[in-house]
């Protein structure tokens, strides 16, 4: 008799069943990733405050920090930004460390996730090269907003791990934990206005 394949499939709050092996754009909602993302703690959960510091949280100052780099950003490009981190609504927030210990499976895991995500609202499967660097940018200065802020890091190691941003860049950005539910009420709204904007 051969050996029964484990589960490699995940069951949505909405109802879909979201295949990590094989996942297609009809198994994802919004209200899956913004759920689960809220309650995805990034720096493994080593952070001041009365919350964890959600990936939604993250995201959302990621999309808001490209647009101070390319304020010609158009919604699609947002929306990108916004959606960077998506897939660890089902596979969480590995930090940089574990994924290196992982291998190359994790990136391939991501990879599918992140394309059919894309798939599901309207986007390309992949972003371009260009694109992905200036959302490579902005993630970087949002790490080093939170690990100064609220990780327990010098400015000095933070510079060194992730490269000072520019003040401009950065000047009246708040950094902080919400309520898990405030957060992903935030997230699912400013990604329903971002595809009414690409609808048109």
């Amino acid at each position: 008799m051969p050996a029964k394949q484990p589960r490699a499939w995940q069951r949505m709050l909405s109802g879909r069943r979201l295949d990590l092996l094989d996942p297609t754009p009809m198994d994802i909602e919004i209200e899956d990733i913004a759920h689960g993302l809220a309650f995805v703690a990034r720096w493994n959960g080593q952070t001041s405050g009365d919350y964890p510091y959600s990936v939604a949280e993250h995201s959302l100052l990621v999309e808001e920090i490209l647009t101070r780099i390319a304020p010609n950003s158009g919604p699609r490009h947002r929306l990108f930004a916004l959606l960077h981190d998506a897939p660890e609504y089902v596979i969480g927030d590995m930090i940089s460390p574990v994924k290196a210990a992982v291998g190359p499976g994790y990136e391939a895991l991501d990879d599918r996730l992140a394309a059919a995500i894309h798939l599901r609202f309207g986007l390309p499967a992949v972003p371009s090269e260009a694109l992905r660097k200036r959302i490579k940018r902005a993630d970087k200065v949002s790490a080093w907003l939170e690990a100064t802020r609220i990780a327990g890091f010098g400015p000095s190691e933070a510079d060194r791990l992730f490269g000072r941003p520019r003040p401009g860049l950065i000047k009246g950005l708040e950094v902080g934990p919400r309520p898990p539910v405030e957060v992903r009420n935030a997230y699912a709204r400013r990604c329903r206005a971002l595809v009414a904007l690409i609808k048109g």
